[in-house]
């Protein structure tokens, strides 16, 4: 079985990035945005990268999420969208286990 991490970093209040690391490579997307456009941008980001790795969700095996330091707003959302995939994949993020 593959080890596939979701990285999202929504940390910076201009550019919102996404990435998949496999086996030590990693494929990464970046799109300029502005705070109040944040949370549009990070589906369409991570569906881009899904599709030019040939991946679909359920290879995902962890998210990790970039902490910070950056917009509050914008790490708010980055670690809503990896809660919210955590859950329903039923897949750590950073770490934690979600039940």
């Amino acid at each position: 079985m593959k080890n596939v991490t979701l990285y999202i970093d929504t940390s910076n209040s201009k550019k919102t990035m996404v990435a998949i690391i496999l086996d030590g490579k990693r494929e990464e997307f970046t799109a300029d945005t502005q705070p109040e456009t944040k949370s549009q941008t990070v589906i369409p980001l991570l569906e881009r990268v899904l599709k030019e790795t040939h991946l679909k969700l359920k290879d995902i095996t962890h998210i990790e999420v970039h902490p910070g330091p950056g917009s509050f707003t914008g790490t708010r959302v980055g670690v809503s969208v990896a809660n919210a995939l955590g859950w329903v994949l039923k897949i750590p993020v950073n770490g934690q286990k979600i039940a």
